[in-house]
């Protein structure tokens, strides 16, 4: 069991710095978000000190992991997937994706009355790509000022200053991807015309 516990421990280095990779953050920008130094993060990664509870907890949060995720625990023997929903800005985020870097899936509820009503817009680096279940979504994106019903998508670059709200004061169901720079998601209505001979 010592062993087993030993190859678990000496593979989260490896798999920390291929989180990092992937994500492209650099060292100095993990250690301003964990509060570890730049130079534990580098001996974690390399294999030179052993990871602890008190490292990977902050370094699962920054990275949006599980620390069974982020230590490649084994399963458990049930096979369900235990999601917990997640309250910001007044949403409701129930994730529906438990990978680690690349495209992550998400239903996101703004319940009944919310208090989302002020449009404040966002930037930050990514893609994103949403698609309407239920009630009417109000988008702004830049300059444009869009609602979307159900059964309507949109997906932009999220450098683009956006902002999403309920039109009115009932719910809104939508399910929504968020990938890294890059990966985008695309929907086609129907399928491309043959060209006539």
């Amino acid at each position: 069991m010592d062993d087993e516990l030993g190859q678990a421990l000496d593979a989260v280095g490896p798999r920390l710095r291929a989180l990092r990779t992937e994500r492209e953050i650099t060292l100095s920008d993990l250690s301003a978000a964990t509060g570890v130094s730049v130079s534990t993060l580098s001996r974690l990664e390399s294999g030179a000190r052993r990871p602890t509870l008190e490292l990977l907890f902050p370094l699962a949060k920054a990275y949006g992991v599980t620390l069974d995720e982020l230590v490649d625990a084994p399963p458990t023997g049930d096979p369900r997937i235990h999601l917990r929903p997640v309250v910001r800005n007044g949403m409701t985020m129930l994730p529906l994706t438990r990978r680690a870097g690349g495209i992550q899936a998400y239903k996101l509820v703004i319940p009944a009355g919310s208090e989302r009503r002020e449009p404040t817009p966002q930037t930050h680096e990514g893609y994103e790509w949403l698609y309407v279940l239920n009630g009417r979504l109000r988008i702004l994106l830049g300059e444009h000022d869009l609602v979307l019903s159900p059964g309507e998508a949109a997906e932009f670059d999220t450098r683009l200053p956006h902002w999403f709200g309920a039109v009115d004061a009932d719910p809104v169901e939508f399910l929504v991807l968020f990938g890294s720079q890059g990966e985008r998601a695309h929907l086609r209505a129907r399928p491309k015309a043959k060209a006539s001979g």
